[in-house]
């Protein structure tokens, strides 16, 4: 761990991770064209959570190399966001249904959600996480019909329960 990210330092390890599911950033490679690279992977934090929760990474922490759990890293997480394991729980969820997520940041949401991957087909969805607890203004449906008309993607509202329960909603916008 560095900061709020993973960095996977050995190659052929983050190209593995790509290479299975779209994991993680090449390092200096904005699209990669392919899972071959020979750069340090960057993982952000959910992934890492997600890859340490299937058990197929070990985070260590950057000062003193101890081996970090789940848990340390989402108590991790809600340090940098108060709304982190939502996010945690859509993205989780979203992977475990055969999605690729990635960060939704250029759309100004929280995830792009691919059916095949980058590079593969496009993002058809946009879901941005919004807990129970904070509930859905009029100005998240309208921010959602904006962005996903521009866009041309089904943009989906997530809201968490304080079970974890996900519900997910989204709108058809058509013009009178």
């Amino acid at each position: 761990m560095v900061g709020d990210r993973g960095i996977v330092w050995k190659p052929e390890d983050g190209m593995q991770l790509y290479k299975e599911g779209y994991f993680g950033q090449p390092v200096g490679i904005r699209k990669p064209k392919t899972a071959s690279f020979d750069k340090p992977l960057e993982l952000s934090l959910i992934e890492c959570v997600y890859l340490t929760e299937k058990r197929r990474l070990n985070v260590h922490r950057h000062n003193d190399d101890s081996i970090l759990s789940v848990e340390d890293l989402l108590q991790l997480g809600s340090k940098w966001s108060d709304e982190f394991r939502d996010r945690y729980i859509v993205y989780s969820q979203l992977r475990e249904r055969g999605y690729v997520v990635r960060p939704g940041l250029k759309f100004g949401t929280d995830f792009a959600v691919y059916e095949r991957g980058p590079g593969k087909d496009h993002a058809p969805f946009l879901v941005h996480v919004i807990p129970q607890r904070k509930g859905v203004v009029p100005l998240d449906i309208v921010r959602a019909g904006r962005l996903a008309t521009s866009v041309r993607k089904k943009f989906i509202i997530a809201t968490v329960k304080e079970t974890a329960e996900v519900a997910y909603y989204s709108f058809v916008w058509h013009r009178p």
